[in-house]
């Protein structure tokens, strides 16, 4: 069995965690047949993931939150930004939701525009589909 080996310090895992679910949303959109890229430098631009098709390419915001309930409030990160979407993973819930960028400085995570899914590539991809 492999041994790990390495002391990460609490910011270091934060860190990691919160890529684990862009990693995480990237396999899942590879799986559905999107082209997946992910730029190697994210500062200020607001995009972890961009993804493409044949014809259109979007750029995607992914957030990890700590928290177990759906009907907080989320921050507007990407005012003056382009991008196309905004998926966010409770860390700590099987949930999470899909929305299009909000103008306002901040939006009811659960609101009824913010679409729903399940931790499960099935349902996070039917979730995708409806946005």
């Amino acid at each position: 069995m492999p041994i790990k080996n390495a002391n990460r310090t609490l910011p270091a895992l934060n860190h990691y965690k919160h890529i684990s679910y862009e990693t995480l949303a990237a396999s899942w959109l590879t799986e559905d047949g999107w082209e997946v890229f992910m730029p190697l430098v994210d500062h200020d631009k607001k995009t972890d993931l961009l993804i493409a098709d044949d014809t259109s390419f979007y750029r995607i915001q992914v957030k990890a939150l700590e928290s177990l309930e759906e009907d907080i409030y989320v921050e507007n990160k990407w005012k003056d930004k382009e991008i196309d979407f905004v998926i966010y993973f409770s860390m700590q819930g099987s949930w999470g939701y899909i929305t299009k960028p909000f103008k306002t400085n901040r939006a009811k995570l659960n609101s009824h525009e913010h679409i729903r899914f399940h931790q499960h590539p099935t349902n996070f991809l039917k979730a995708f589909n409806k946005i």
